[in-house]
């Protein structure tokens, strides 16, 4: 593991935001682990860190605008944003659905950056890259603090992870015996 995977853990570790116990996962999967992005949120001088850490891999894409899909995406890409000095927009959920909103709008061709805390299969990510090019956006590449998916998700634009993990995750009907028995909890991201 290098030093920046290990620092990134540790700022989790440290703001109580690496969860054990039965968790549903936005994707439909079990785990015994969760990643609660929402406490290492808290603290703007983790969300400065992260950020640092990331824009290396973002900055030569030549990207006017960082979008963060909601909620995950909304302070790690508002502060992608403000250090590389771009826009930030974001997208919202309607009925459990990304739209762009609040008369945000791209210019055609916009070079867009999409920023999301954590991913599993990448589902959120998807929706982000599609909406952006619904609205005529050019999405460049996609940053992520944690990347539960060990590397396999993959998008259409060259993507980058601070992290990447493979705690292992379960469908509805294969759990194991630790998880059986016991409620699966939403916590939120």
């Amino acid at each position: 593991m290098d030093s920046k995977h290990e620092e990134v853990l540790q700022i989790f570790r440290d703001s109580g935001a690496l969860l054990n116990g039965h968790f549903l996962l936005r994707s439909g999967l079990h785990s015994a682990h969760f990643f609660q992005c929402a406490q290492v949120c808290q603290y703007m001088d983790k969300v400065t860190r992260l950020a640092e850490l990331l824009l290396p891999a973002l900055k030569e894409y030549g990207a006017t605008t960082v979008v963060g899909p909601a909620m995950g995406g909304l302070v790690i890409g508002q502060e992608v944003a403000r250090q590389l000095g771009l826009r930030f927009v974001f997208l919202e959920k309607v009925d459990d659905k990304l739209e762009l909103r609040r008369n945000f709008k791209f210019e055609p061709g916009e070079k867009v950056l999409i920023v999301e805390d954590v991913i599993t299969r990448g589902g959120r990510v998807v929706e982000a890259l599609e909406q952006c090019r619904k609205h005529g956006a050019d999405p460049v590449a996609v940053g992520v603090i944690v990347d539960r998916s060990a590397g396999k998700t993959s998008f259409e634009v060259p993507h980058h992870s601070l992290a990447e993990l493979s705690f292992p995750t379960y469908q509805p009907d294969n759990l194991p015996p630790e998880l059986q028995g016991s409620a699966a909890i939403k916590p939120g991201s």
